[in-house]
């Protein structure tokens, strides 16, 4: 069997916000940081409002353009009224993969303990992309990618990957 070799993929990232700015996000940042340290590209990142339609006109733009792999969005998966980032993405979600979540919050517990059942981070596919949603800590988007999503963006990880699953996730 020969040695799989990494296929590079496409990742757009949204920060949702109302009071990061290109000079504070730093979680936007170590999430394009960490991807093209792995060796994807990051075909854009932007900062939206904490704002369901606005998240919704970006994340579907994204979710249209076939120049877009994956969509990994870093804020607004809290409990307060501005959290809406769940709300805003489910509707848009052909499948929701709810493992994403339970993982996420499984190796966050052992970081901050309890504090963690704040978080909604999610994950689905839409139009033959994923969707990662993180919390808005840059220590969550730390942890989001090193634990859970690096390996599943990793055509070299076994025994599967999202990235052999990506032509197969528009079948009928």
């Amino acid at each position: 069997m020969s040695e799989r070799k990494l296929i590079p993929v496409n990742i757009a990232v949204m920060t949702v916000s109302d009071s990061r700015t290109e000079e504070n996000d730093t979680s936007g940042k170590t999430l394009v940081d960490r991807l093209t340290e792995a060796g994807h590209q990051c075909v854009d990142k932007v900062i939206v409002v904490d704002d369901i339609y606005r998240i919704r006109e970006v994340m579907s733009r994204w979710i249209a353009d076939d120049k877009v792999h994956v969509v990994i969005s870093t804020g607004g998966t809290g409990l307060t009224g501005r959290d809406i980032t769940p709300e805003a993405v489910l509707p848009l979600l052909d499948k929701e993969i709810v493992g994403i979540g339970e993982l996420f919050r499984l190796i966050s517990y052992e970081e901050i303990g309890t504090s963690t059942v704040a978080s909604r981070a999610l994950g689905g596919t839409a139009n033959g992309k994923f969707i990662f949603c993180l919390p808005g800590s840059t220590g969550a988007c730390r942890t989001g990618w090193d634990k859970v999503i690096s390996s599943q963006l990793d055509f070299r990880n076994g025994p599967c990957n999202m990235v052999e699953l990506m032509p197969r996730l528009l079948e009928k």
